[in-house]
């Protein structure tokens, strides 16, 4: 069943678009120099959206988010103590790490999936999934670093992702891209580090790049601030289940501990 959005989307009783986990407030001797992010980490739909026309089995896969992200990034949180910020919707209702003036901000289609519910999503709906998903996300992030510079604390800006190990037929090899855009400070060491560990094959901008007209995260909350950042893509396969992602989330805090003493924060 396919319903229009209300005006605010979200039903009382429903979710907010976020959750945060972490030291926040904490004394700023303490705390960690990390705010790690996960975009596509849910995939709950609104209510008043029905299934946007879906099956379930189209809703549990990449078509609706970031398979196995959501995990690694709350895992990494512990890990690092970091304050860690997540998305519980389905990028399908609107995607979190696209510019609201992008084509695939509310996607019509996803690689050979068309999405009934987002054909011919007008303005004002637009806008009320912007409202009630997209602007409290990103003012959560923004409020946490913005208390962290006005108490003195470095910041360090991580986002996660994962990527599908198959994209329209073809295989993908790396098991882990390292994305960036202008600034590489910590993009650089992260994948030498990477490139190290003798296992992986790691990919920089790759599958994706990043972009002003594709990404919106590391780009609004990494760069446009100017503090080191970097957004990280995982392989499915590898962080589908709880010893993938407990595995991977180690292993990143390792490395990004290092990475971060490498540069000037």
């Amino acid at each position: 069943m396919i319903h229009s959005a209300s005006p605010d989307l979200l039903a009382a009783d429903e979710p907010a678009a976020f959750e945060v986990a972490g030291p926040v407030g904490r004394s700023p001797s303490v705390v960690s120099p990390f705010v790690v992010a996960c975009d596509h980490a849910g995939r709950d739909i609104p209510r008043s959206l029905g299934s946007l026309g879906l099956s379930e089995e189209v809703l549990a896969s990449h078509v609706a988010w970031d398979i196995g992200a959501g995990g690694v990034a709350r895992r990494l949180g512990a890990a690092l103590d970091a304050v860690v910020v997540w998305q519980r919707y389905s990028r399908l209702v609107i995607d979190c790490n696209r510019p609201l003036d992008a084509p695939d901000s509310i996607a019509a289609r996803s690689e050979r999936v068309v999405i009934p519910g987002n054909q011919n999503v007008g303005p004002a709906e637009a806008t009320a999934r912007a409202r009630a998903i997209f602007h409290p996300y990103h003012d959560a992030i923004r409020a946490e670093l913005a208390r962290r510079r006005e108490a003195g604390q470095p910041s360090i800006y991580v986002a996660m992702h994962s990527f599908t190990p198959v994209y329209l037929d073809v295989a993908r090899p790396w098991h882990v891209g390292v994305l960036y855009n202008r600034d590489a400070r910590l993009a650089e060491p992260l994948l030498r580090l990477l490139r190290g560990e003798g296992d992986l094959v790691v990919g920089c901008n790759e599958p994706y790049a990043v972009s002003d007209a594709t990404d919106f995260s590391v780009v609004n909350h990494g760069e446009q601030r100017g503090i080191p950042h970097v957004e990280l893509e995982i392989r499915q396969d590898l962080v589908a289940d709880d010893a993938g992602q407990i595995a991977w989330a180690a292993r990143l805090a390792r490395l990004l501990v290092a990475a971060a003493q490498s540069i000037s924060v």
